[in-house]
């Protein structure tokens, strides 16, 4: 069977043209569970390049891949007697050493990534590596105590943490949550950024800049600083939904750049997959995705449109999985830009991904830990999965109604343990002013948990 004919072919004769078998797609698409693992890539794997990576060179002529790891969320552990995980490192070394080996050399953490452990993690496994060919990246994360001795102090741990006397690119982080008056006491009023420009005068800050996210408002009235800062990047969100229809207070991804671009100012990208909504897409979406390239996985459009502008310098991916880090080293070695037909065709995807009401949770973590034990990303990400996978029930008297019921309350338990699910939530909203989406989190705990009860009580 041909695949011009696509749009004369089943389901069933499709699945088997890209590569999953009826067995394979029944929890892929159909199944509401949390393994986490499924978004990576739904097409035939292939080889695994180690000299083909794409790079961007910066104006000091140091070439950066463009695939960028991400340390948010490096694999974890149980350990009870701690209360909670830890970062496996031996998983850690593994994964960092697969990413150098297959051209990765940009790896972003922060003091607050991974309950404040991610840090001296990535020191550990990058000490492994001759130093001169990484590009470390970590970030100003003053969001609780913002004075001066705590600010220089926590800059001064990263050097420890990190096991380094520089820092490549570092960043003031999340400009824009609280709004500018929060920004200039964070950052201005108490004399940090007058610091940190002396900092990459000595030599110890390589680049200087701030990751994004906010008003309009707050994002040109810090980029308006440029010509005190001399900003040497800007780390902003840009994906194909939010391009021209980002959500809550965040802003077009195609102002940011464009913005950027007038100033000669490189981008470095964020949350390229929508905190992974744009690789687990409903099940009709990603057929109108493997259809244009059955080869290739779903996350591999986004992060084709990610990398494809040219002032965009690295993007970053938060691979948890061996497998994720593998589909993107294969979208970058090389990049292959998408076209202005490919464009179109993307932000048509995105207009149909705006009809499902998923919440806008990206899993950064920000919100936690809850001091009532709540897991707020894994709820949220269990509704937004179930959204996405056709289990949300509206009423009793949908079809699908026993099968959708039990998909999500057994996922429920099986992703979120009871303890830390919403029905724990008392709404003290200390989690909201951390979230970089904007979301009212008890407002959508609250509606989850309500919604979670109905299904119980089989009163929808």
């Amino acid at each position: 069977m041909e695949l011009q004919d696509k749009h004369n072919i089943n389901r069933r004769d499709f699945l088997k043209i890209v590569g999953i078998s009826t067995a394979t797609a029944a929890p892929l698409l159909t199944g509401c569970s949390s393994d986490k693992a499924n978004g990576a890539a739904s097409g035939p794997l292939g080889e695994v390049p180690t000299d083909k990576m794409t790079y961007r060179t910066n104006p000091k002529g140091e070439k950066i891949s463009l695939l960028g790891y991400g340390c948010m969320r490096w694999p974890t552990i149980p350990a009870p007697e701690k209360g909670g995980n830890i970062i496996d490192q031996d998983a850690v070394n593994r994964l960092v050493d697969y990413a150098i080996e297959h051209g990765v050399n940009y790896f972003d953490t922060s003091p607050v990534y991974v309950q404040g452990w991610s840090e001296k993690s990535t020191g550990i496994a990058l000490k492994r590596h001759p130093r001169e060919k990484l590009f470390i990246a970590t970030k100003l994360s003053n969001f609780q105590n913002w004075t001066r001795e705590n600010s220089i102090a926590m800059y001064k741990q990263s050097f420890e943490n990190l096991q380094t006397d520089y820092i490549d690119y570092y960043l003031l982080h999340s400009i824009g949550n609280g709004g500018i008056e929060t920004f200039r006491a964070r950052y201005i009023e108490n004399g940090m950024l007058d610091y940190l420009i002396k900092e990459r005068e000595a030599g110890r800050i390589r680049n200087l800049g701030f990751s994004f996210h906010g008003t309009v408002e707050v994002f040109d009235e810090v980029l308006a600083m440029h010509e005190h800062a001399h900003w040497d990047f800007v780390q902003i969100q840009l994906n194909y939904v939010d391009w021209r229809h980002a959500s809550g207070n965040n802003v077009n991804a195609e102002y940011l750049y464009s913005e950027l671009e007038k100033r000669n100012i490189q981008a470095i990208i964020m949350e390229p997959l929508l905190g992974g909504r744009l690789s687990n897409v409903p099940e009709h979406i990603m057929l109108r995705l493997k259809e244009r390239t059955p080869e290739s996985s779903v996350a591999s459009w986004a992060f084709r449109f990610a990398g494809s502008p040219d002032k965009v310098i690295t993007v970053l991916s938060g691979m948890t999985y061996m497998e994720h880090l593998q589909d993107n080293i294969r979208t970058y070695s090389p990049l292959v830009p998408l076209s202005d037909e490919e464009k179109d065709f993307l932000e048509e995807t995105a207009q149909l991904m705006l009809k499902y009401p998923t919440v806008p949770c990206n899993d950064c973590k920000y919100c936690m830990p809850c001091p009532y034990g709540i897991d707020i990303p894994a709820i949220l990400l269990h509704y937004n999965k179930c959204v996405n996978e056709g289990n949300l029930p509206k009423s009793q008297q949908d079809e699908n109604y026993k099968e959708a019921r039990r998909a999500y309350l057994v996922g429920y338990d099986r992703s979120v343990p009871k303890l830390r699910q919403a029905s724990h939530c008392i709404g003290c909203a200390q989690c909201n002013p951390h979230c970089p989406q904007s979301i009212d989190i008890p407002k959508e705990l609250h509606r989850i948990d309500s919604f979670v009860e109905q299904l119980k009580q089989g009163t929808l």
